[in-house]
């Protein structure tokens, strides 16, 4: 990429009609994603760096493919993500692998967000310990899984969440309750 910082502070909505005029700064929208969408593939499915990178290139092409067709009415970063998860789903059938479980590191910075935000250690009268909660997290199912990473380690809002999955958003917060009553069903019955 150029030395041209010029478009550092500029929104994903300007990045797009930049690169809708002039097609070589698209570079500036890859750069922007690259990071974030790597790190998001690799905490959803067991890829290898160059699978992740073959996902991540999927999602670049079909992204520019269908610039003219994003929808201005939702965030360029829900839309950009939907595609990638889109590409990893692909990726993971056409590999016949399932998911994989979430590593370590991961699993304690959800339990840390899950505790802040939703007072575990209260809701479970303080049984809770480390080690059944990530055990919980390895065995939650994946589309609940999906939300936890989206919301607590990606930090996505409930309506970014529903733009990258296509669910509504009432579906989205159903799924995280559920989750969370999933992730206590199976700490209780450890």
């Amino acid at each position: 990429m150029q030395n041209d910082h010029t478009y550092d502070d500029k929104t994903d909505e300007e990045l797009v009609a930049h690169t809708l005029s002039d097609p070589n700064r698209y570079e500036y929208i890859m750069a922007r994603y690259e990071p974030k969408l790597m790190r998001y593939v690799l905490r959803l499915a067991a890829f290898s760096k160059e699978e992740a990178d073959d996902v991540l290139q999927e999602t670049f092409i079909k992204t520019y493919q269908n610039l003219n067709e994003y929808d201005r009415s939702f965030k360029f970063s829900s839309w950009i993500y939907r595609i990638a998860h889109n590409e990893a789903v692909n990726a993971l059938r056409k590999m016949n692998r399932l998911p994989r479980t979430i590593e370590s590191k991961e699993q304690e910075l959800i339990m840390e967000r899950l505790a802040g935000s939703l007072d575990l250690e209260h809701e479970l009268d303080n049984k809770l310990h480390r080690e059944q909660l990530l055990k919980a997290l390895e065995k939650l199912d994946g589309k609940y899984r999906d939300v936890l990473v989206l919301k607590f380690l990606e930090e996505k809002s409930y309506e970014e969440i529903s733009d990258i999955l296509k669910k509504p958003v009432g579906t989205v917060g159903t799924l995280i309750n559920r989750a969370r009553k999933q992730l206590f069903e199976k700490i209780n019955h450890e």
